[in-house]
């Protein structure tokens, strides 16, 4: 039994690990890669609670780290727009059309990866409350429904013409009071258990690390070949939402 407790902290440890090297490098994606790998070794129940804890403990650490490079203004309008979007996202996460939600929303980001990797999209000098408030909001719908709040941020980002460094900060900073929000909701709810705690301590000593990794890295990406990374990642996003809106999954 001793064996194989060991063995699913260690699959717990090494996918933590390749998550948070992921979101530390793009600043977003974790999620993908986190929650369905966990879901193999772990209950659903304890691996959602965890990649949130991870979240937090991540995003806390690019803000000390990076403050400098966040747009704090971007950040703050992202957060309050994302608000009233959480409970539609709930509600979605509810009803009957799921499916038909995730299908819609991955050819959205599959149709935009493929027009910025082949074109160009359009360009935002200054905030525009607009296109912050637009963004935010599906962030909140998508990361009540789905656990999956990055695909608007990185659209806005883009369109703003963020450096590597500036995209990878700010979007922590937009994670850090979303998952500490988040994190709140699954304590209260008592989905924060022991084994949550315990798999999370366990990964510390690889997940910390793997966030100056990433730190490292990132600083190497500029301008284009950074956005292409980006574009190339999203559209991996729409392909794996798409195959599970017609796999039927939740």
């Amino acid at each position: 039994m001793e064996s194989a407790i060991d063995a699913t902290t260690l699959q717990v440890v090494l996918i933590v690990f390749i998550a948070t090297l992921i979101r530390s490098v793009f600043g977003f994606g974790e999620a993908l890669i986190a929650i369905p790998l966990l879901a193999f070794c772990l209950p659903v129940k304890i691996a959602a609670p965890l990649g949130v804890l991870v979240s937090i403990m991540v995003a806390g650490v690019v803000v000390i780290q990076d403050r400098q490079q966040i747009h704090l203004r971007s950040a703050v309008w992202l957060v309050l727009a994302t608000l009233p979007g959480i409970p539609l996202g709930v509600w979605l996460l509810t009803s009957s059309h799921q499916a038909l939600v995730k299908g819609a929303l991955a050819l959205v980001i599959m149709a935009f990866s493929g027009y910025s990797l082949i074109g160009r999209t359009p360009e935002l000098r200054h905030d525009s409350r607009g296109w912050l408030f637009a963004c935010g909001l599906c962030a909140g719908v998508l990361g009540g429904a789905f656990g999956m709040n990055g695909p608007p941020l990185v659209v806005y980002g883009t369109m703003r013409r963020w450096t590597a460094q500036q995209f990878r900060a700010t979007l922590q900073a937009y994670f850090l009071p979303a998952s500490i929000l988040g994190m709140t909701g699954y304590l209260v709810s008592g989905l924060w258990v022991r084994a949550v705690t315990h798999y999370f301590l366990f990964s510390l000593p690889l997940a910390i690390p793997a966030v100056f990794l990433g730190r490292a890295i990132n600083h190497r990406l500029t301008g284009e070949r950074f956005l292409k990374y980006v574009y190339v990642g999203l559209a991996c996003v729409g392909v794996l939402l798409l195959i599970q809106a017609i796999g039927g999954q939740s």
